[in-house]
């Protein structure tokens, strides 16, 4: 008999983060909305697209990035691997960190909870995400109450903590 994972068969709520900086970016994210619904992550609410400076090297094509709100029945691990295997099949390939991609998936929020799985190089929330304006806004765009699970701080104060410059340089589209 398989043993299954605690949060596996019962709902669980996330946070995800999409951006895309290459080809039809803002096609590329609608394509990622719809391929995760048929894969048992169930779209609840997304924030609208914004546009940002990609990240580290602003001389990379800009990014339209938005943060969607999901439902699944999917473990942590399980979710990673699935929007991993999502990322490949919608032409991702290895390159450097923080090259430009046609789609990049990150999980900001798992039940609400820190989670560290060393086993599949796992921090969630993702560990930088408190820098970066490019998550922030949109997240607060669909959850103003929002608590880092981690540091216990509300997402206004994340953000009153983004430089001046930051928050100037993302662009709803």
């Amino acid at each position: 008999m398989k043993k299954q994972d605690i949060s596996e068969n019962q709902a669980n709520y996330a946070y995800l983060a999409i951006g895309s900086n290459l080809g039809k970016k803002v096609y590329n994210l609608i394509n990622v909305k719809f391929i995760l619904s048929k894969n048992d992550i169930h779209l609840i609410q997304s924030s609208s697209f914004y546009l940002t400076k990609s990240w580290p090297n602003p001389k990379f094509p800009k990014y339209v990035n938005a943060v969607l709100f999901v439902k699944t029945n999917l473990s942590l691990d399980k979710l990673f691997k699935k929007i991993k295997y999502i990322e490949k099949s919608l032409g991702r390939i290895n390159a450097p960190k923080n090259y430009p991609r046609i789609c990049d998936i990150d999980i900001i929020d798992f039940n609400g909870k820190f989670y560290n799985l060393s086993n599949i190089d796992l921090i969630v929330p993702h560990p930088r995400m408190d820098k970066r304006n490019f998550v922030l806004l949109p997240l607060y765009e669909i959850n103003k109450r929002w608590i880092h699970p981690k540091y216990k701080k509300n997402i206004v104060n994340l953000i009153s903590n983004l430089k001046s410059d930051d928050i100037r340089s993302i662009k709803l589209i």
